[in-house]
């Protein structure tokens, strides 16, 4: 148990069985009235954001998160196979519980976010960027680059991004995972 007063970002709260991390916070003590506190708050599987506000002196359950890294192994019918790179423990997670899963290939490292006291993997998360391949696309036509064209290309993981129509197949490019766009061609 925690109380308002040792609220801080980053910090893990269990309200009515749901997990959220501060976001920011404020103390404030009003002329008139009790003091509260005035919170942001981040859902920590599905990233909604609220606003509450607290009572001052209020307990709320504290939850211990941890981040450890996997390395994705393969996929079959049961899920999502990572293995714990310091115990070589494997564990299998669903696909809706991995974010940028459309760009996840064999041998990357991920982040699993844990609920420490059960042992519970809440979701994955990729690392921002990730490196691929295009297997596939259109060549680019010169003298059509007035504008910010793109085209669509096919990466290594089946995926289809839009890319700048220089980009040819072959090339290496970087991929942001959470949106599924390009950022710009690997070094």
């Amino acid at each position: 148990m925690a109380s308002t007063s040792d609220f801080k970002n980053g910090m893990c709260l269990d309200l009515e069985g749901q997990y959220y991390n501060i976001v920011e916070f404020l103390h404030v003590k009003p002329g008139k009235g009790p003091a509260f506190v005035r919170t942001k708050l981040k859902h920590v599987t599905n990233g909604r954001v609220i606003d509450k506000t607290f009572n001052s002196g209020v307990k709320v359950d504290e939850v211990r998160i941890e981040r450890r890294l996997y390395q994705f192994l393969y996929q079959d019918d049961m899920g999502y196979n990572f293995m714990n790179q310091e115990t070589f423990e494997q564990v299998s997670i669903p696909k809706d519980s991995i974010t940028g899963v459309d760009f996840l290939k064999e041998g990357d490292v991920a982040e699993l976010v844990i609920h420490a006291e059960s042992e519970r993997i809440l979701f994955a998360e990729l690392p921002t960027h990730v490196v691929l391949t295009i297997t596939y696309t259109e060549p680019g036509i010169k003298g059509d680059t007035a504008t910010n064209a793109t085209k669509p290309a096919t990466v290594e993981t089946g995926a289809t991004v839009r890319v700048p129509l220089f980009i040819n197949e072959g090339e290496k490019i970087k991929v942001d995972t959470r949106n599924g766009s390009y950022v710009e061609r690997a070094k």
